[in-house]
């Protein structure tokens, strides 16, 4: 019986005739070798998935699976890493591609560190020179003290324990937040390993979803919200006085951001953001000057 790959590389795929082919040889061209490439489906209506059944027929590493019905983005990153074995799961959407040595760097970094539960790369100034292992109160307190910005990283630039992500049972399913949400959740239950390195292609076109956080201001705004909720959460991994305080940084960013929503994005996209809050602007008042 073949022995399981140590790394599930899953790529989730809708309409991605024009990126899949590259995404592809981007992971079969690579130093690292012990892989499965698990392609799913959510029913394109493209030719997304000749390319991936051509690429499968050449490679007994590529696996191609078809849902029978669309999932969505996170119900399908869910589906895909219930296919696979690998000792770690490591996303690559269809549109993005793997350097040369992206695994071998995150596959390097997280091995260091048995109880390390996933890893991200980082950047900017403070970012460390060697993998670094993070407890969950320093990772919580890296990031809301505004001394790191992992969070905000997507899955391209995460390797995942697959054990630990089970453990979570996925992805919650929220929409444009999930990431953030889940390196939240990860972080609460497991050490994270930080590195420093940035192996990967992040490719920016008009079809990705991230183009509408950067037109609507109530998908920032639910970021920040759901920064409240996670500091607020009890099994936040901070000690009492550094939840309180992060809490307090946090209600003060939703505030302003509402209230600087006025000139941000006129009246009627700061009275959106006020509603969405639910709270009074007697409330926001107060928060923006905690």
């Amino acid at each position: 019986m073949k022995e399981a790959p140590l790394v599930s590389v899953l790529t989730t795929c809708y309409n991605r005739e024009s990126y899949l082919a590259e995404c592809i040889e981007s992971v079969l061209n690579g130093h690292f070798q012990d892989f499965e490439l698990v392609i799913v489906d959510d029913q394109s209506t493209d030719d997304s998935v000749a390319i991936a059944k051509r690429y499968a027929s050449q490679d007994a590493r590529i696996k191609v699976h078809l849902n029978e019905v669309n999932l969505g983005d996170y119900l399908n990153r869910n589906h895909a890493a219930s296919l696979a074995t690998g000792k770690y799961i490591k996303y690559l959407d269809a549109d993005d591609m793997l350097g040369k040595w992206a695994l071998d760097i995150m596959v390097d970094a997280i091995e260091r560190f048995p109880d390390a539960g996933f890893a991200l790369f980082d950047h900017g100034p403070n970012r460390p020179l060697y993998p670094r292992l993070l407890a969950p109160e320093e990772t919580f307190e890296a990031f809301y003290s505004g001394e790191h910005d992992f969070f905000h990283r997507s899955p391209l630039t995460a390797i995942i324990r697959r054990d630990a992500f089970e453990s979570l049972n996925g992805f919650t399913g929220a929409r444009y937040v999930g990431d953030f949400e889940m390196w939240h959740r990860l972080a609460t239950h497991f050490p994270m390993v930080m590195m420093s390195a940035w192996p990967v292609f992040w490719r920016r076109h008009d079809a990705q979803e991230s183009e509408d956080i950067r037109q609507d201001p109530i998908i920032p705004l639910t970021y920040l919200q759901l920064s409240e909720t996670m500091l607020q959460r009890e099994d936040c991994p901070l000690s009492p006085d550094r939840q309180e305080h992060h809490v307090q940084q946090a209600k003060r960013k939703t505030a302003r951001s509402i209230l600087y929503g006025f000139k941000r994005h006129g009246i009627g996209g700061a009275l959106r953001m006020k509603r969405h809050s639910n709270r009074s602007w007697t409330q926001l008042f107060k928060d923006s000057f905690s």
